[in-house]
Protein backbone atom coordinates (compact mmCIF):
# COMPACT_ATOMS: atom_id res chain seq x y z
CA UNK A 1 0.00 0.00 0.00
CA UNK A 2 0.84 3.55 -1.29
CA UNK A 3 2.07 5.74 2.10
CA UNK A 4 4.32 6.10 4.75
CA UNK A 5 4.27 5.24 8.27
CA UNK A 6 5.61 5.01 11.45
CA UNK A 7 6.61 3.44 14.57
CA UNK A 8 6.74 6.15 16.81
CA UNK A 9 5.09 5.84 19.51
CA UNK A 10 1.71 8.00 20.82
CA UNK A 11 -0.25 7.31 23.97
CA UNK A 12 -3.67 8.10 24.64
CA UNK A 13 -5.55 7.34 28.03
CA UNK A 14 -6.93 7.93 31.09
CA UNK A 15 -5.73 8.89 34.50
CA UNK A 16 -6.28 6.09 36.55
CA UNK A 17 -7.34 6.19 39.69
CA UNK A 18 -4.54 3.43 40.66
CA UNK A 19 -1.92 6.31 39.74
CA UNK A 20 -3.07 9.00 42.34
CA UNK A 21 -3.07 6.05 45.00
CA UNK A 22 0.55 5.67 44.12
CA UNK A 23 1.35 9.37 45.25
CA UNK A 24 2.82 9.89 48.58
CA UNK A 25 0.56 11.23 51.09
CA UNK A 26 3.65 13.41 52.32
CA UNK A 27 3.18 17.18 51.09
CA UNK A 28 6.84 17.91 50.72
CA UNK A 29 6.75 14.26 48.50
CA UNK A 30 7.43 14.69 44.91
CA UNK A 31 4.81 14.45 42.46
CA UNK A 32 5.12 11.11 40.41
CA UNK A 33 7.28 11.20 37.49
CA UNK A 34 5.28 10.00 33.95
CA UNK A 35 5.41 6.76 32.21
CA UNK A 36 9.22 6.35 30.43
CA UNK A 37 8.43 7.15 26.55
CA UNK A 38 9.11 4.28 24.49
CA UNK A 39 12.35 3.79 22.25
CA UNK A 40 10.78 3.82 18.90
CA UNK A 41 11.42 4.83 15.17
CA UNK A 42 11.51 8.36 14.34
CA UNK A 43 7.46 8.98 14.04
CA UNK A 44 5.95 10.44 10.83
CA UNK A 45 2.39 11.08 10.13
CA UNK A 46 0.57 8.46 8.56
CA UNK A 47 -0.80 9.62 4.98
CA UNK A 48 -4.28 10.44 4.70
CA UNK A 49 -6.95 8.99 2.79
CA UNK A 50 -5.84 5.45 2.27
CA UNK A 51 -6.64 2.33 4.77
CA UNK A 52 -3.26 0.95 6.37
CA UNK A 53 -2.00 0.03 9.48
CA UNK A 54 -1.88 2.40 12.08
CA UNK A 55 1.83 2.21 13.56
CA UNK A 56 1.68 5.38 15.78
CA UNK A 57 0.40 4.36 19.15
CA UNK A 58 -1.26 7.09 21.22
CA UNK A 59 -2.61 8.03 24.31
CA UNK A 60 -5.03 10.90 25.97
CA UNK A 61 -3.40 14.23 26.35
CA UNK A 62 -3.15 15.81 30.10
CA UNK A 63 -1.58 19.08 30.97
CA UNK A 64 1.40 19.18 33.24
CA UNK A 65 1.13 21.38 36.09
CA UNK A 66 2.88 25.51 35.16
CA UNK A 67 3.09 26.15 38.55
CA UNK A 68 5.92 24.02 38.81
CA UNK A 69 7.90 26.34 36.99
CA UNK A 70 7.20 29.43 38.28
CA UNK A 71 9.94 30.54 41.26
CA UNK A 72 8.34 30.12 44.61
CA UNK A 73 9.23 33.62 46.17
CA UNK A 74 7.18 35.06 43.91
CA UNK A 75 3.73 36.54 44.95
CA UNK A 76 0.64 35.52 43.26
CA UNK A 77 -2.92 36.37 43.47
CA UNK A 78 -5.32 34.05 41.53
CA UNK A 79 -2.90 32.66 39.51
CA UNK A 80 -1.34 35.56 38.15
CA UNK A 81 2.14 37.25 39.44
CA UNK A 82 1.13 40.13 41.36
CA UNK A 83 4.33 41.71 40.49
CA UNK A 84 2.75 41.71 36.57
CA UNK A 85 0.37 44.89 38.20
CA UNK A 86 -2.55 46.25 36.46
CA UNK A 87 -1.87 44.84 33.21
CA UNK A 88 -1.76 41.16 34.30
CA UNK A 89 -4.67 41.38 36.49
CA UNK A 90 -6.74 42.16 33.62
CA UNK A 91 -5.52 39.29 31.68
CA UNK A 92 -6.44 36.96 34.63
CA UNK A 93 -10.14 38.69 34.96
CA UNK A 94 -10.09 37.38 30.85
CA UNK A 95 -8.50 33.74 31.49
CA UNK A 96 -10.15 33.01 34.80
CA UNK A 97 -13.95 32.99 33.29
CA UNK A 98 -12.69 30.13 30.88
CA UNK A 99 -10.84 28.50 33.50
CA UNK A 100 -14.18 28.02 35.70
CA UNK A 101 -16.16 26.23 32.86
CA UNK A 102 -13.39 23.74 33.24
CA UNK A 103 -14.67 20.28 35.04
CA UNK A 104 -13.16 17.05 36.27
CA UNK A 105 -14.62 14.17 34.91
CA UNK A 106 -14.35 10.70 37.15
CA UNK A 107 -15.94 7.73 35.39
CA UNK A 108 -16.45 4.01 36.55
CA UNK A 109 -15.77 2.13 33.44
CA UNK A 110 -16.70 -1.75 33.10
CA UNK A 111 -15.20 -3.18 29.79
CA UNK A 112 -16.54 -6.42 28.20
CA UNK A 113 -13.96 -9.36 28.14
CA UNK A 114 -14.06 -10.05 24.71
CA UNK A 115 -11.99 -13.39 25.34
CA UNK A 116 -14.77 -14.59 27.58
CA UNK A 117 -17.64 -12.82 25.90
CA UNK A 118 -20.12 -13.83 28.59
CA UNK A 119 -18.12 -12.12 31.63
CA UNK A 120 -17.30 -8.08 32.26
CA UNK A 121 -14.31 -7.34 33.75
CA UNK A 122 -13.43 -5.95 37.12
CA UNK A 123 -15.01 -2.28 36.89
CA UNK A 124 -11.99 0.31 37.52
CA UNK A 125 -11.86 4.42 37.87
CA UNK A 126 -10.53 6.47 36.13
CA UNK A 127 -10.36 10.96 35.78
CA UNK A 128 -10.23 13.59 32.97
CA UNK A 129 -11.41 16.47 32.14
CA UNK A 130 -13.79 18.23 30.67
CA UNK A 131 -15.55 21.63 29.97
CA UNK A 132 -18.76 23.83 29.63
CA UNK A 133 -20.50 24.81 25.96
CA UNK A 134 -23.76 25.90 25.31
CA UNK A 135 -27.32 24.20 25.80
CA UNK A 136 -26.43 22.99 29.54
CA UNK A 137 -23.43 20.67 28.32
CA UNK A 138 -20.07 19.26 28.37
CA UNK A 139 -17.67 17.67 26.19
CA UNK A 140 -14.50 15.53 27.05
CA UNK A 141 -12.79 12.91 25.18
CA UNK A 142 -15.39 9.27 24.19
CA UNK A 143 -12.07 7.70 25.66
CA UNK A 144 -12.63 8.97 29.30
CA UNK A 145 -16.07 7.86 29.53
CA UNK A 146 -15.89 3.98 27.37
CA UNK A 147 -18.09 1.91 28.65
CA UNK A 148 -18.97 3.79 31.64
CA UNK A 149 -20.94 2.64 34.46
CA UNK A 150 -21.35 5.73 36.25
CA UNK A 151 -20.04 9.36 35.56
CA UNK A 152 -19.26 12.46 37.85
CA UNK A 153 -18.38 16.17 37.25
CA UNK A 154 -16.71 18.65 40.02
CA UNK A 155 -16.17 21.94 39.29
CA UNK A 156 -13.44 23.98 39.99
CA UNK A 157 -12.97 24.73 43.35
CA UNK A 158 -16.49 22.78 44.41
CA UNK A 159 -16.18 19.62 46.75
CA UNK A 160 -19.41 18.65 45.36
CA UNK A 161 -19.15 15.63 42.27
CA UNK A 162 -22.61 16.01 40.03
CA UNK A 163 -23.78 12.90 38.18
CA UNK A 164 -23.81 13.49 34.67
CA UNK A 165 -25.72 12.03 31.51
CA UNK A 166 -24.06 10.62 28.39
CA UNK A 167 -25.51 12.12 25.90
CA UNK A 168 -23.63 11.18 22.74
CA UNK A 169 -20.03 9.55 22.07
CA UNK A 170 -18.76 9.90 19.08
CA UNK A 171 -15.67 7.27 18.54
CA UNK A 172 -14.21 8.33 15.67
CA UNK A 173 -13.32 11.83 16.39
CA UNK A 174 -13.14 11.11 20.10
CA UNK A 175 -15.71 13.35 21.51
CA UNK A 176 -18.34 12.86 24.28
CA UNK A 177 -21.23 15.01 25.47
CA UNK A 178 -22.79 15.00 28.82
CA UNK A 179 -25.14 17.07 30.33
CA UNK A 180 -26.27 17.14 34.18
CA UNK A 181 -29.57 17.80 35.22
CA UNK A 182 -28.90 19.35 38.83
CA UNK A 183 -29.44 23.07 38.16
CA UNK A 184 -26.95 23.52 40.88
CA UNK A 185 -24.11 22.41 38.53
CA UNK A 186 -24.58 25.34 35.77
CA UNK A 187 -24.82 28.32 38.64
CA UNK A 188 -21.91 30.48 38.06
CA UNK A 189 -20.66 28.57 35.09
CA UNK A 190 -20.14 30.50 31.87
CA UNK A 191 -20.24 28.01 28.74
CA UNK A 192 -16.45 28.07 26.68
CA UNK A 193 -17.20 30.13 23.43
CA UNK A 194 -15.32 28.53 20.19
CA UNK A 195 -12.74 30.29 17.70
CA UNK A 196 -11.67 29.61 14.11
CA UNK A 197 -8.74 27.27 13.37
CA UNK A 198 -5.27 28.94 14.76
CA UNK A 199 -2.87 29.81 12.29
CA UNK A 200 0.69 28.34 12.82
CA UNK A 201 2.72 29.52 15.54
CA UNK A 202 -0.38 31.04 17.24
CA UNK A 203 -0.15 30.97 21.35
CA UNK A 204 -2.20 28.33 23.15
CA UNK A 205 -3.42 27.57 26.36
CA UNK A 206 -4.05 23.74 27.71
CA UNK A 207 -6.19 23.32 30.90
CA UNK A 208 -7.23 20.69 32.72
CA UNK A 209 -6.49 18.00 35.27
CA UNK A 210 -3.43 15.79 34.76
CA UNK A 211 -1.66 13.34 36.57
CA UNK A 212 0.40 14.96 39.34
CA UNK A 213 -1.88 16.52 41.98
CA UNK A 214 -5.40 17.42 42.29
CA UNK A 215 -5.75 20.95 41.46
CA UNK A 216 -6.21 22.60 37.73
CA UNK A 217 -3.36 22.90 35.69
CA UNK A 218 -2.48 25.40 33.05
CA UNK A 219 0.19 25.25 30.19
CA UNK A 220 1.29 26.90 27.11
CA UNK A 221 2.70 26.63 23.67
CA UNK A 222 1.99 27.83 20.44
CA UNK A 223 0.77 25.91 17.24
CA UNK A 224 3.23 24.12 15.89
CA UNK A 225 1.58 21.63 12.33
CA UNK A 226 -2.06 21.20 11.39
CA UNK A 227 -2.33 18.33 9.29
CA UNK A 228 -4.76 15.11 8.92
CA UNK A 229 -3.35 12.68 11.65
CA UNK A 230 -4.50 9.57 12.62
CA UNK A 231 -7.37 9.60 16.17
CA UNK A 232 -5.85 6.03 17.61
CA UNK A 233 -9.36 5.53 19.69
CA UNK A 234 -11.51 6.14 16.78
CA UNK A 235 -9.13 4.15 14.40
CA UNK A 236 -9.68 7.07 11.66
CA UNK A 237 -8.27 10.12 10.47
CA UNK A 238 -9.36 13.43 10.83
CA UNK A 239 -7.63 16.89 10.99
CA UNK A 240 -5.77 18.10 14.11
CA UNK A 241 -3.72 20.37 15.89
CA UNK A 242 0.02 19.71 16.77
CA UNK A 243 1.08 21.62 19.84
CA UNK A 244 4.55 21.93 22.16
CA UNK A 245 2.59 22.19 25.15
CA UNK A 246 3.04 19.68 27.77
CA UNK A 247 0.17 17.20 27.58
CA UNK A 248 0.22 14.09 29.85
CA UNK A 249 -2.29 11.80 31.37
CA UNK A 250 -5.60 12.76 32.45
CA UNK A 251 -5.69 16.19 30.75
CA UNK A 252 -7.96 13.88 28.58
CA UNK A 253 -10.96 16.32 27.21
CA UNK A 254 -9.59 19.45 28.69
CA UNK A 255 -10.06 22.42 25.71
CA UNK A 256 -6.95 24.71 24.57
CA UNK A 257 -7.63 28.41 24.60
CA UNK A 258 -5.95 30.91 22.43
CA UNK A 259 -4.73 34.32 24.28
CA UNK A 260 -8.10 35.71 23.83
CA UNK A 261 -9.32 32.79 26.10
CA UNK A 262 -11.50 31.09 23.09
CA UNK A 263 -11.78 27.54 22.94
CA UNK A 264 -9.89 26.45 19.42
CA UNK A 265 -9.54 22.83 20.53
CA UNK A 266 -9.70 19.93 23.08
CA UNK A 267 -6.57 18.10 24.16
CA UNK A 268 -6.92 13.96 23.68
CA UNK A 269 -3.38 13.08 22.34
CA UNK A 270 0.56 13.38 22.85
CA UNK A 271 3.66 11.56 21.71
CA UNK A 272 6.17 9.84 23.17
CA UNK A 273 9.32 9.00 21.39
CA UNK A 274 12.86 9.33 22.62
CA UNK A 275 13.71 12.34 19.92
CA UNK A 276 10.85 14.14 20.99
CA UNK A 277 9.77 16.69 23.85
CA UNK A 278 6.25 18.12 24.67
CA UNK A 279 4.27 16.94 21.65
CA UNK A 280 0.64 16.96 21.96
CA UNK A 281 -2.08 16.56 19.78
CA UNK A 282 -5.73 18.87 19.79
CA UNK A 283 -9.00 18.36 18.52
CA UNK A 284 -9.71 21.29 16.51
CA UNK A 285 -13.03 23.02 16.19
CA UNK A 286 -13.52 22.23 12.71
CA UNK A 287 -14.14 18.18 14.19
CA UNK A 288 -15.68 19.62 17.18
CA UNK A 289 -18.54 22.05 15.59
CA UNK A 290 -19.20 18.93 13.58
CA UNK A 291 -19.70 16.50 16.17
CA UNK A 292 -21.85 18.83 17.85
CA UNK A 293 -23.59 19.85 14.74
CA UNK A 294 -24.16 16.50 13.43
CA UNK A 295 -26.06 15.77 17.08
CA UNK A 296 -28.12 18.55 16.76
CA UNK A 297 -28.99 17.34 13.33
CA UNK A 298 -30.00 13.98 13.72
CA UNK A 299 -30.35 13.51 17.44
CA UNK A 300 -27.84 11.23 17.79
CA UNK A 301 -24.13 10.90 16.49
CA UNK A 302 -23.77 9.72 13.21
CA UNK A 303 -20.30 9.61 12.65
CA UNK A 304 -17.89 11.47 9.41
CA UNK A 305 -18.43 9.90 5.93
CA UNK A 306 -15.28 8.51 3.83
CA UNK A 307 -14.97 7.66 0.49
CA UNK A 308 -15.12 4.07 0.38
CA UNK A 309 -11.84 3.72 -1.75
CA UNK A 310 -8.03 2.54 -1.78
CA UNK A 311 -5.96 4.73 -3.94
CA UNK A 312 -2.38 5.10 -5.30
CA UNK A 313 -0.79 8.24 -5.88
CA UNK A 314 0.02 9.55 -9.45
CA UNK A 315 3.57 11.51 -9.10
CA UNK A 316 5.40 9.28 -11.44
CA UNK A 317 5.13 10.57 -14.80
CA UNK A 318 4.98 7.38 -16.68
CA UNK A 319 2.27 6.49 -14.63
CA UNK A 320 0.03 9.52 -15.40
CA UNK A 321 0.94 8.62 -19.32
CA UNK A 322 0.06 5.46 -19.25
CA UNK A 323 -3.66 6.70 -17.27
CA UNK A 324 -4.09 8.65 -20.57
CA UNK A 325 -4.04 11.65 -18.54
CA UNK A 326 -3.16 15.26 -19.95
CA UNK A 327 -0.55 17.72 -18.73
CA UNK A 328 -2.77 19.65 -16.68
CA UNK A 329 -4.58 17.19 -15.10
CA UNK A 330 -3.64 15.90 -11.73
CA UNK A 331 -5.45 13.24 -9.16
CA UNK A 332 -5.25 10.14 -7.51
CA UNK A 333 -6.13 6.72 -9.11
CA UNK A 334 -8.54 4.00 -7.42
CA UNK A 335 -7.00 1.13 -6.44
CA UNK A 336 -10.17 -0.69 -4.82
CA UNK A 337 -13.31 0.21 -4.10
CA UNK A 338 -15.66 -1.12 -1.25
CA UNK A 339 -18.28 -3.43 -2.29
CA UNK A 340 -20.33 -1.65 0.67
CA UNK A 341 -19.60 1.71 -0.13
CA UNK A 342 -22.54 3.67 -2.18
CA UNK A 343 -19.30 4.50 -4.38
CA UNK A 344 -19.28 1.38 -5.68
CA UNK A 345 -22.04 1.99 -7.61
CA UNK A 346 -20.49 4.61 -10.04
CA UNK A 347 -16.26 4.36 -9.50
CA UNK A 348 -14.15 1.96 -11.12
CA UNK A 349 -10.58 0.45 -9.91
CA UNK A 350 -7.89 2.48 -12.26
CA UNK A 351 -10.39 5.66 -12.44
CA UNK A 352 -8.39 8.93 -11.38
CA UNK A 353 -10.24 11.21 -8.98
CA UNK A 354 -9.75 14.30 -10.67
CA UNK A 355 -11.34 16.66 -8.03
CA UNK A 356 -13.82 16.59 -5.03
CA UNK A 357 -16.87 19.28 -4.62
CA UNK A 358 -15.04 21.36 -7.37
CA UNK A 359 -11.71 21.23 -5.77
CA UNK A 360 -8.73 20.23 -7.89
CA UNK A 361 -7.19 17.05 -5.72
CA UNK A 362 -3.07 16.62 -6.33
CA UNK A 363 -0.93 13.98 -7.83
CA UNK A 364 0.14 13.31 -4.06
CA UNK A 365 -3.81 13.16 -2.66
CA UNK A 366 -3.85 16.88 -1.15
CA UNK A 367 -5.59 19.73 -1.67
CA UNK A 368 -5.08 23.70 -0.67
CA UNK A 369 -6.00 24.28 2.95
CA UNK A 370 -4.67 28.00 3.62
CA UNK A 371 -1.87 30.13 2.30
CA UNK A 372 0.92 28.19 2.15
CA UNK A 373 -0.32 25.21 3.25
CA UNK A 374 -1.93 21.90 1.74
CA UNK A 375 -4.02 18.84 3.00
CA UNK A 376 -4.98 15.55 2.35
CA UNK A 377 -8.48 15.69 0.25
CA UNK A 378 -9.95 13.15 3.15
CA UNK A 379 -10.75 16.37 4.69
CA UNK A 380 -12.62 18.02 2.23
CA UNK A 381 -15.22 14.69 2.74
CA UNK A 382 -14.61 14.63 6.86
CA UNK A 383 -16.34 17.90 6.27
CA UNK A 384 -19.32 16.21 5.14
CA UNK A 385 -22.04 14.64 7.22
CA UNK A 386 -23.47 11.34 6.54
CA UNK A 387 -26.12 11.37 3.70
CA UNK A 388 -24.88 14.47 1.90
CA UNK A 389 -24.05 14.36 -1.72
CA UNK A 390 -20.53 15.37 -3.18
CA UNK A 391 -19.75 15.73 -7.14
CA UNK A 392 -16.10 13.96 -8.01
CA UNK A 393 -14.82 14.67 -11.20
CA UNK A 394 -13.24 11.47 -12.89
CA UNK A 395 -10.92 10.10 -15.38
CA UNK A 396 -11.79 6.79 -17.25
CA UNK A 397 -10.68 5.97 -20.22
CA UNK A 398 -9.04 9.17 -21.03
CA UNK A 399 -12.68 10.61 -20.83
CA UNK A 400 -13.68 12.77 -17.98
CA UNK A 401 -16.90 12.17 -16.26
CA UNK A 402 -18.84 13.93 -13.05
CA UNK A 403 -20.50 11.17 -10.43
CA UNK A 404 -23.03 12.86 -7.82
CA UNK A 405 -22.43 9.86 -4.53
CA UNK A 406 -24.00 9.53 -1.54
CA UNK A 407 -21.79 9.70 1.47
CA UNK A 408 -21.54 7.09 4.39
CA UNK A 409 -19.62 5.89 6.92
CA UNK A 410 -17.23 2.88 6.72
CA UNK A 411 -18.10 -0.36 7.13
CA UNK A 412 -15.01 -2.60 7.86
CA UNK A 413 -15.08 -6.56 7.79
CA UNK A 414 -13.59 -6.22 11.23
CA UNK A 415 -15.04 -3.94 12.92
CA UNK A 416 -12.85 -0.84 14.80
CA UNK A 417 -15.33 -0.12 17.93
CA UNK A 418 -18.54 -2.09 19.12
CA UNK A 419 -19.66 1.66 20.24
CA UNK A 420 -20.95 0.01 23.87
CA UNK A 421 -22.49 -3.23 22.86
CA UNK A 422 -21.22 -6.27 24.45
CA UNK A 423 -19.50 -9.07 22.59
CA UNK A 424 -21.75 -11.84 20.63
CA UNK A 425 -20.79 -15.41 21.16
CA UNK A 426 -22.08 -19.21 20.54
CA UNK A 427 -21.28 -22.33 22.16
CA UNK A 428 -21.79 -25.85 21.02
CA UNK A 429 -20.36 -28.44 22.20
CA UNK A 430 -16.98 -26.33 24.04
CA UNK A 431 -16.42 -24.32 20.55
CA UNK A 432 -16.98 -20.96 21.28
CA UNK A 433 -17.44 -19.33 18.51
CA UNK A 434 -17.28 -14.90 18.16
CA UNK A 435 -17.14 -12.33 15.45
CA UNK A 436 -13.50 -10.49 15.39
CA UNK A 437 -13.26 -7.05 16.09
CA UNK A 438 -10.19 -4.71 16.87
CA UNK A 439 -11.43 -4.81 20.77
CA UNK A 440 -11.41 -8.26 20.28
CA UNK A 441 -7.71 -8.71 18.94
CA UNK A 442 -6.64 -6.51 21.44
CA UNK A 443 -8.13 -8.82 23.86
CA UNK A 444 -6.51 -11.65 22.56
CA UNK A 445 -3.14 -10.04 21.82
CA UNK A 446 -2.60 -6.83 24.17
CA UNK A 447 -2.22 -3.25 22.37
CA UNK A 448 0.63 -4.16 20.38
CA UNK A 449 -2.11 -6.83 18.68
CA UNK A 450 -0.68 -5.01 15.18
CA UNK A 451 2.53 -7.08 16.14
CA UNK A 452 1.78 -10.16 18.17
CA UNK A 453 -1.50 -11.59 16.20
CA UNK A 454 -1.12 -13.95 13.39
CA UNK A 455 -0.63 -12.88 10.40
CA UNK A 456 -3.97 -14.34 8.79
CA UNK A 457 -6.14 -12.09 10.93
CA UNK A 458 -3.65 -8.68 10.22
CA UNK A 459 -4.27 -9.58 6.69
CA UNK A 460 -7.82 -9.70 7.22
CA UNK A 461 -7.65 -6.64 9.48
CA UNK A 462 -6.10 -4.18 7.04
CA UNK A 463 -6.94 -5.30 3.59
CA UNK A 464 -10.36 -7.78 3.44
CA UNK A 465 -12.86 -5.82 2.43
CA UNK A 466 -16.60 -6.67 3.47
CA UNK A 467 -18.31 -7.87 0.91
CA UNK A 468 -22.01 -7.26 2.65
CA UNK A 469 -22.96 -5.33 5.01
CA UNK A 470 -23.81 -7.60 7.44
CA UNK A 471 -20.46 -9.66 6.77
CA UNK A 472 -18.06 -10.39 9.70
CA UNK A 473 -15.12 -12.45 10.05
CA UNK A 474 -16.19 -15.63 12.33
CA UNK A 475 -13.64 -17.83 14.33
CA UNK A 476 -13.97 -20.67 17.02
CA UNK A 477 -12.32 -18.39 19.51
CA UNK A 478 -11.20 -21.29 21.45
CA UNK A 479 -12.14 -24.84 22.76
CA UNK A 480 -13.34 -25.47 26.45
CA UNK A 481 -11.70 -29.03 26.70
CA UNK A 482 -14.32 -31.98 27.07
CA UNK A 483 -14.79 -35.28 26.02
CA UNK A 484 -16.66 -34.54 23.18
CA UNK A 485 -14.11 -32.27 21.62
CA UNK A 486 -10.92 -34.61 21.67
CA UNK A 487 -8.47 -33.92 19.41
CA UNK A 488 -9.96 -30.20 18.62
CA UNK A 489 -8.26 -28.39 21.56
CA UNK A 490 -5.66 -26.75 19.87
CA UNK A 491 -7.91 -24.86 17.49
CA UNK A 492 -7.80 -21.07 18.61
CA UNK A 493 -9.04 -17.74 16.41
CA UNK A 494 -9.27 -19.64 12.79
CA UNK A 495 -11.44 -18.64 11.24
CA UNK A 496 -15.16 -20.40 9.72
CA UNK A 497 -15.67 -21.09 6.47
CA UNK A 498 -18.92 -23.11 6.10
CA UNK A 499 -21.38 -25.46 8.28
CA UNK A 500 -22.77 -28.55 6.40
CA UNK A 501 -21.57 -26.66 3.31
CA UNK A 502 -23.77 -23.74 4.05
CA UNK A 503 -21.26 -20.22 3.81
CA UNK A 504 -20.98 -18.52 6.88
CA UNK A 505 -21.72 -15.13 6.44
CA UNK A 506 -21.96 -13.85 9.91
CA UNK A 507 -22.58 -15.17 13.69
CA UNK A 508 -26.00 -14.80 13.53
CA UNK A 509 -25.86 -16.78 10.03
CA UNK A 510 -24.18 -19.29 11.74
CA UNK A 511 -26.46 -19.90 14.63
CA UNK A 512 -29.19 -20.09 12.51
CA UNK A 513 -27.43 -23.22 10.44
CA UNK A 514 -26.77 -25.04 13.50
CA UNK A 515 -30.23 -24.76 15.47
CA UNK A 516 -32.02 -25.29 12.60
CA UNK A 517 -29.67 -28.22 11.16
CA UNK A 518 -31.72 -32.18 11.03
CA UNK A 519 -28.46 -33.76 9.86
CA UNK A 520 -26.61 -36.26 12.02
CA UNK A 521 -23.59 -34.38 12.12
CA UNK A 522 -22.87 -31.36 12.29
CA UNK A 523 -19.24 -30.40 10.17
CA UNK A 524 -17.91 -27.26 10.41
CA UNK A 525 -15.31 -25.93 7.43
CA UNK A 526 -12.52 -23.85 8.98
CA UNK A 527 -9.80 -21.90 7.26
CA UNK A 528 -6.94 -23.65 5.70
CA UNK A 529 -8.77 -26.96 4.78
CA UNK A 530 -9.83 -28.18 8.53
CA UNK A 531 -12.46 -29.56 9.53
CA UNK A 532 -14.84 -30.13 12.80
CA UNK A 533 -17.00 -32.90 12.73
CA UNK A 534 -19.61 -33.61 16.02
CA UNK A 535 -22.56 -35.40 16.21
CA UNK A 536 -25.72 -33.62 16.59
CA UNK A 537 -27.51 -34.98 19.76
CA UNK A 538 -24.29 -35.33 21.53
CA UNK A 539 -22.98 -32.34 20.74
CA UNK A 540 -26.32 -30.18 21.84
CA UNK A 541 -26.15 -32.31 24.89
CA UNK A 542 -22.61 -31.72 25.63
CA UNK A 543 -23.33 -28.36 25.62
CA UNK A 544 -25.41 -27.99 28.69
CA UNK A 545 -22.91 -29.73 30.64
CA UNK A 546 -20.24 -27.86 29.29
CA UNK A 547 -21.96 -24.55 30.26
CA UNK A 548 -22.71 -25.80 33.83
CA UNK A 549 -18.62 -26.93 34.48
CA UNK A 550 -17.63 -23.22 33.43
CA UNK A 551 -20.70 -21.70 35.24
CA UNK A 552 -21.71 -19.73 31.73
CA UNK A 553 -25.25 -18.59 31.92
CA UNK A 554 -26.29 -19.01 28.20
CA UNK A 555 -25.38 -20.90 24.86
CA UNK A 556 -25.35 -17.92 22.94
CA UNK A 557 -25.50 -13.73 24.01
CA UNK A 558 -28.97 -11.92 24.04
CA UNK A 559 -28.48 -10.08 20.90
CA UNK A 560 -28.37 -13.81 18.93
CA UNK A 561 -31.51 -14.97 20.87
CA UNK A 562 -34.09 -12.27 19.29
Amino acid sequence: MDGSTSKGKRKRGRKNKAAEDHRSPSPDAPAAAPAAAAVTDSPAPAAAGRRGRKSRRLEAAAVADADASRAPSKPVANGVDAELGPAGWEEAGRAVPSMDAVVKVFCVHTEPNFSLPWQRKRQYSSSSSGFVIGGRRVLTNAHSVEHFTQVKLKKRGSDTKYLATVLAIGTECDIALLTVSDDEFWEGVSPVEFGSLPALQDAVTVVGYPIGGDTISVTSGVVSRIEVLSYVHGSTELLGLQIDAAINSGNSGGPAFNDRGICVGIAFQSLKHEDAENIGYVIPTPVIKHFIQDYEKSGAYTGFPIIGIEWQKMENPDLRKAMGMKADQKGVRVRRVEPTAPESGCLQPSDIILSFDGIDIANDGTVPFRHGERIGFSYLVSQKYTGDKAIIKVLRDSKVHEFKIKLATHKRLIAAHVKGRPPSYYIVAGFVFAAVSVPYLRSEYGKDYEYDAPVKLLVKHLHSMAQSPDEQLVVVSQVLVADINIGYEEIVNTQVLAVNGHPVKNLRDLVTTVENCKDEFLKFDLEYDQIVVLERKTAKAATKDILTTHCIPSAMSDDLKA
